[in-house]
């Protein structure tokens, strides 16, 4: 009987550890500021265009504003891709134009072992994130046959243009050129491995890391 006991005592210890654990290891997201009404939710290849403010969550100092950074301009990139590090893919899942969420990145899901620049190594990291618009990404595999319009398994930035254009007139917000042109800038950059001006089948199934 003792030894049962034992056994149950020392099975519920290691449970407890490795939930506390798993705890630890979660992306912890905080609403600041709900947007109402929210007529769509991110999702995985969504283009998402958003500030964010990055902090250490050990001592509280900044490490990165994307409102001083290059040109000041809110950040474009595809969400659940990559391009942006594990915990920001997670934490801005289901979210809506105008909303602001509070975002605790574990190590493991930010900078890791190594850190990066002014994050040292095994740091967790928060970042203040607002969202500003969210649209079908042309990175999207459901999105490719669509861009694709000559059907040559390649896209031009014509073709992306075009895709972008017509999505942002559905939604009743069109564009002036240098709002497109700054998008389309950012998916060739990140997405024209070979730089020969079009985005192939394959380089569009191949996702860069470009993390913040």
């Amino acid at each position: 009987m003792l030894k049962f006991l034992f056994c149950t005592i020392v099975l519920c210890l290691s449970v407890s550890v490795r939930t506390a654990a798993q705890q630890d290891e979660e992306v912890k997201i905080q609403v600041l500021q709900r947007a109402a009404p929210c007529e769509r939710k991110s999702k995985k290849g969504d283009l998402m265009n958003v500030h964010y403010d990055g902090f250490l969550a050990e001592d509280g100092s900044q490490f990165y504003c994307s409102r001083s950074d290059k040109t000041g301009h809110p950040q474009w990139f595809v969400l659940g891709v990559g391009q942006v590090i594990k915990g920001l893919d997670i934490g801005m899942m289901d979210m809506c134009p105008g909303e602001k969420r509070k975002i605790t990145v574990p190590p493991a899901l930010a900078y890791g072992v190594k850190g990066k620049g002014p994050v040292p190594p095994n740091a967790t990291v928060v970042f203040e994130v607002e969202l500003y618009s969210v649209s079908k990404g042309p990175r999207s595999m459901e999105a490719f046959g669509k861009v694709d319009l000559n059907n040559d398994r390649s896209l031009t930035r014509a073709e992306v243009k075009d895709y972008l254009k017509l999505e942002f007139e559905k939604g009743g917000k069109p564009r002036d050129d240098p709002f497109y042109e700054k998008i389309l800038d950012d998916i060739f950059r990140k997405s024209d491995s070979d730089k020969d001006g079009h985005i192939s089948s394959k380089e569009y199934n191949i996702y860069q890391h470009d993390e913040l």
